[in-house]
């Protein structure tokens, strides 16, 4: 890494982006944006030097060490054409051909590793038409420049709606978890939550602590264990489902769209499972779900998030939840598949009710303090390498969005760089619901697992319908 005098330099980069960035873990961020039509790509460049850059200082720095060892980032003058891909396929062939080529790319891409002597940041477009759109659009962003609500943030910025330009665009209401213990219930009541909060809060705190250098998942079809499977070649492939049968799973069961999501992606990982190796759908399996730990849930303008107090600021705010897939017991799939829904629900409800994630914080924060920055990287990806799965999520717009009158008519994100043979990404998108999975290639079968994640839905929502509706919860 480059050394620089302080005068060369900007703002420190901050905590969460050193553990994200270091020669322990490296994690990007893949977002597709999937268009209506071919795109100009004569518009490209222009659209970046006038649009993309001017969001952020960071899409227009790189990160150094100042000579106290401090990473900071440095302003440095953005080669365009550096930063732009444009690949090149045979003309001429079948749609079913260029979803090859397109999914070889993108897993090739995925794979490859940001260059660290420019912004940390690239896009590719492939104006071939695929079977999902006439082209596509791909921003590669390193984690260590903000998470997925600001780097969402960031491109809704450069988007309009495709109907009113003029217009804002909205978004799905959050729904979170309510607490049980308000105003109106009874003092033993509220004894009773406090007492049950603090155990919660020391049990996840310890869990986690050897969750990450201790405890291991067991191996299973969607764990490999093997060394350095974040370097091992991936596959991606996506799936969509409907926003409002999703919904009606949501009132039907009293929870939320992310619990409802987590459960069908839990039921399905373990159908998988059992298909691939018989008894493994029982087997100790634990999922990281990424939380965002900001205030408020709200997308807000590019120019308040990036405010030092800011409701809803830029930056790294998140924090990993370690949730236990339900095991997948004789004929119990079949016969009660909301249990997946239910399950995920109450584990994740308890767990955002404890302080847990507040004291993972201040835990991180000490041991960069005395180990430094990779003794922080080394407990997260200690915790990513002994679980089996992560689960991120993003909500996308209600409305469709276009870039330069060119409509976008799907949109769905991946992270890459964990030490993971599986990893999940929702996004919402105008009307749909969209799951990507990254897998470890030739370990974990795509395909199949998006067929048993889709019978989950189907198994999940067919069950619901006959559920009576129940409060939120």
């Amino acid at each position: 890494m480059e050394i620089v005098q302080d005068q060369e330099i900007s703002e420190p980069v901050s905590p969460s982006g050193q553990f994200l960035s270091s020669s322990i873990l490296s994690l990007s961020i893949i977002a597709v944006m999937e268009f209506e039509a071919p795109f100009d790509d004569s518009q490209a460049i222009q659209f970046l030097k006038d649009v993309f850059l001017p969001i952020n200082p960071r899409f227009s720095s790189i990160m150094v060490a100042d000579k106290d060892g401090v990473k900071r980032w440095k302003r440095v003058e953005v080669r365009l054409p550096d930063h732009v891909n444009f690949p090149v396929f045979t003309t001429g062939m079948s749609t079913q051909f260029y979803d090859e080529c397109f999914d070889e790319y993108l897993s090739k891409m995925a794979m490859e590793q940001l260059p660290q002597s420019q912004p940390l940041w690239e896009v590719h477009i492939i104006n071939y038409p695929t079977s999902h759109a006439a082209s596509n659009m791909i921003f590669k962003l390193h984690h260590s420049l903000g998470d997925g609500f600001s780097l969402m943030g960031a491109l809704l910025s450069c988007l309009q709606r495709a109907d009113a330009p003029p217009l804002p665009l909205t978004f799905p209401s959050v729904q979170l978890h309510t607490n049980t213990y308000g105003r109106n219930s009874s003092m033993l009541r509220k004894v009773r939550g406090f007492f049950s909060s603090v155990y919660n809060t020391a049990s996840d705190f310890c869990s986690s602590i050897m969750k990450s250098c201790l405890v291991k998942d067991d191996k299973t079809p969607i764990r490999s264990g093997h060394s350095g499977v974040e370097f091992l070649p991936v596959s991606i492939t996506t799936m969509a489902f409907s926003l409002d049968q999703i919904k009606q799973i949501k009132a039907k069961l009293g929870v939320t769209i992310n619990d409802a999501i987590t459960g069908i992606i839990f039921l399905g990982a373990r159908m998988y499972m059992e298909t691939v190796s018989q008894g493994s759908g029982s087997a100790c399996s634990t999922s990281l779900v990424l939380l965002n730990t900001r205030m408020h849930g709200g997308y807000k303008p590019i120019q308040e998030m990036v405010k030092p107090d800011a409701e809803s600021p830029w930056g790294n705010h998140i924090a990993f939840l370690n949730v236990r897939i339900p095991k997948l017991r004789d004929a119990e799939a079949k016969n009660d598949p909301l249990k997946f829904v239910l399950d995920a629900r109450k584990i994740i409800k308890r767990k955002r009710s404890s302080f847990g994630v507040s004291l993972i914080a201040k835990y991180l924060q000490l041991v960069a303090k005395f180990r430094g920055p990779n003794g922080a990287s080394k407990y997260i990806y200690g915790t990513m390498e002994n679980t089996s799965m992560g689960i991120s999520n993003v909500r996308g717009p209600m409305e469709q969005m276009a870039l330069a009158n060119n409509p976008i008519n799907g949109l769905y994100f991946v992270v890459t760089g964990a030490p993971q043979s599986l990893m999940a990404g929702v996004t919402s998108y105008v009307g749909k619901l969209r799951v990507s999975v990254l897998v470890e290639k030739d370990f974990i079968d795509p395909q199949k697992l998006k067929s048993h994640i889709e019978k989950a839905f189907d198994m999940i929502f067919e069950a619901a319908c006959r559920e009576s509706t129940q409060p939120a919860t």
